[in-house]
């Protein structure tokens, strides 16, 4: 069985190799790709292997983006941390799903799961339908947070976050009245629970809102800096690989 590996981080990949060749000895690795330009570049290429594992969020954008691009007939297992709208979905559509950290145990179940569903081979078009059909889901956008701040739960809209940054590991919400409330959550899961039409995630570090962009400079090595109407703690770059997908949701928002 030749198999991809889609996973823009290395520990993960090389861990996810070691586990297939830990109960199939059989499986090999043709390519381990880390961003969807290099996917769709690859898939355009070469012949659809027998599997892919693709992890949902990538460096440079969501793995769904591929599918537009290019066409992959062969059975996929997604990988994801956070994103469990997406995970309701695939297993409603019997495509499964593998949630970090991955073990043996899920590896095998997700093994199992696919010897049973030989359908797939047949049918070329059910995972076009499961993404239209995910596509066409509207996830419920939070509207409002609650912040922790002292001994008080402070109501916040959305349209008042300017950015959320990672800070020393936690997440730093930035209003634009300059506030600064700090967040349990992680960016992967503050990026989930916000309209991408009005939040971008311009990198590891940064989630902006679209109203607190004031203007863009061309980077060093074709990258993009962000310039925000409010200070920002360190310069806000949207790598070469993003910055086609940064100005497409950028003019495609604006009011």
């Amino acid at each position: 069985m030749k198999a991809v590996i889609v996973e823009d981080e290395f520990v993960a990949a090389e861990s996810l190799q070691r586990l297939l060749a830990s109960i199939d000895e059989n499986v090999e690795i043709v390519t381990v790709l880390q961003s969807v330009e290099d996917s769709v570049e690859w898939f355009s290429l070469n012949p659809v292997p027998d599997l892919v594992f693709m992890d949902i969020h990538l460096a440079d954008g969501s793995s769904f983006s591929i599918f537009e691009k290019v066409k992959i007939n062969c059975p996929i297992i997604f990988t994801t941390a956070y994103d469990e709208y997406s995970l309701k979905a695939f297993e409603v559509n019997s495509i499964d799903y593998l949630q970090k950290p991955i073990n043996k145990k899920k590896l095998e179940r997700a093994f199992e799961k696919l010897k049973s569903l030989s359908s797939i081979n047949n049918n070329p078009d059910l995972l076009s339908d499961i993404l239209k059909s995910l596509n066409q889901t509207k996830p419920n956008y939070k509207s409002h947070f609650l912040i922790p701040h002292k001994d008080k739960l402070i109501p916040l809209a959305i349209d008042q976050i300017a950015f959320i940054h990672s800070e020393y590991k936690m997440a730093k919400l930035v209003t634009f009245k300059q506030q600064t409330y700090t967040l349990d959550n992680s960016l992967e899961e503050l990026s989930n629970q916000l309209d991408p039409k009005l939040f971008f995630r311009a990198n590891r570090q940064y989630i902006l809102s679209h109203q607190a962009i004031s203007d863009m400079s061309v980077w060093f090595g074709g990258k993009l800096s962000v310039n925000l109407i409010l200070p920002t703690p360190e310069k806000i770059i949207v790598s070469r690989a993003r910055v086609s997908e940064f100005k497409n949701w950028y003019m495609l928002n604006s009011i």
